[in-house]
């Protein structure tokens, strides 16, 4: 398989519907007769990462970069970069009996003219990520929080179509039909969006992460700039890169950064201290239904756990089934951790029965007084779902 393709399948695969209200998606084409596609400069490209994580797009980016770092050659490495492959064209392909209109979707009140004129409105929302960098915070940067507010204000088809590196707030949730996680898309973005949007491919993507509802339910909510370079606290010495280079990324003195969460990392801190999350980890829809049931639980040195998932839909669908362990108390552990996966591929009313293999280790704690991993002798509970919070299934085993 060609590079090309693997970067759309991978794409494909990745993307998460996070909201679907009233079946918005897979959008028909016959049926549609006009589409507004606003914002993220869907009319060029998508979205790249940055630093390491940077493919640089064939034909360079069609997005100039902003002035500040144009300017300044030692930055260019950071500047957001896109690929050419534009979601309005994919939309159009798609959509060849329709009439497709763009916006940039840097106004509010045009992008609104033409979403109230559309059937649908697809609003492409971008945040540049790198490493090097921190985030001011989770809202989507460049008012386009606004802008989406603005289009579902005037057409309850809205579909949001997110090219972030990570969680964004979505002040705007109860107000749109439809978001889909695409992440950054790659170099055969469009096509693949396009697939999932139109339903030539059944998403099955699965969050990575926890979407939060506030930045207040951070477990360090309080951002904390690094201190600034100054003539008492010079930039440090950074092995293997230019003196010029560090200064340009303007690094300030070293300072300490606390961290106390201790085992509560990602998911397992909401967990602990029973948050309610937007969206949780192992978060994602499908164009069809899934059902779980038949759990059997054999402990081991590799215990195995066995149960069927069916598909309950009317088309073909891929799910992620997820198996979670709860340790016994005295393990002083968050309420449960990810502990095995498989993807199970099933056509209309199929039902598999499947297998995942749990080795001891991922059952096990540090112990440090005897710096070994031990598994702590009590109860687990073995659970299974299609998320973290979504666990229909559960049984109980000694060890």
């Amino acid at each position: 398989m060609r590079g090309f393709e693997v970067a759309q399948k991978v794409e494909e695969r990745g993307a998460v519907v996070l909201k679907n209200e009233h079946n918005e998606l897979p959008l028909r084409a016959d049926s549609i007769r006009s589409i507004a596609v606003i914002g993220g400069h869907a009319d060029v490209g998508v979205l790249s990462g940055a630093g390491s994580s940077q493919v640089s797009p064939a034909g360079g980016s069609p997005v100039p970069p902003p002035p500040e770092i144009a300017n300044n050659p030692l930055m260019i490495w950071m500047a957001p970069a896109y690929h050419r492959s534009a979601p309005l064209k994919g939309i159009r392909d798609k959509a060849a009996g329709a009439v497709v209109k763009f916006d940039p979707g840097t106004d509010p009140v045009s992008a609104g003219a033409l979403a109230k004129s559309s059937q649908v409105a697809i609003v492409f929302a971008v945040q540049h990520e790198s490493e090097g960098m921190d985030l001011p915070g989770l809202s989507l940067p460049n008012n386009q929080d606004a802008l989406i507010e603005a289009v579902a204000a005037v057409n309850p088809h809205t579909i949001v179509v997110l090219e972030t590196g990570g969680a964004v707030l979505m002040p705007w949730i109860d107000k749109v039909s439809a978001v889909v996680e695409a992440w950054y898309p790659g170099i055969r973005g469009s096509e693949a969006i396009a697939n999932v949007l139109f339903g030539d491919v059944n998403p099955s993507g699965k969050l990575p992460l926890t979407f939060l509802k506030s930045e207040a339910d951070l477990p360090h909510p309080v951002h904390v700039n690094p201190p600034a370079p100054d003539a008492n606290h010079p930039p440090p010495k950074l092995p293997g890169f230019p003196a010029l280079f560090v200064a340009a990324m303007k690094v300030g003195p070293n300072f300490d950064a606390v961290y106390d969460e201790g085992l509560k990392v990602g998911y397992k801190w909401y967990d602990a201290v029973k948050r309610t999350v937007l969206f949780p980890f192992g978060f994602g829809l499908s164009y069809t239904t899934f059902a779980y049931s038949g759990l059997a639980v054999t402990p081991g040195d590799s215990t195995t756990v066995t149960f069927t998932v069916k598909n309950t839909g009317k088309r073909a669908g891929i799910e992620t089934a997820q198996v979670y362990a709860s340790l016994p108390d005295t393990a002083g552990e968050p309420p449960k951790r990810l502990v095995g996966w498989i993807k199970v591929d099933l056509a209309p009313g199929e039902s598999k029965q499947v297998s995942v293999l749990v080795s001891r280790n991922r059952l096990a704690i540090y112990d440090e007084a005897s710096d070994s991993w031990k598994l702590v002798p009590g109860e687990y509970v073995i659970r299974i779902g299609g998320s973290s919070q979504d666990l229909p299934l559960q049984r109980t085993i000694s060890f």
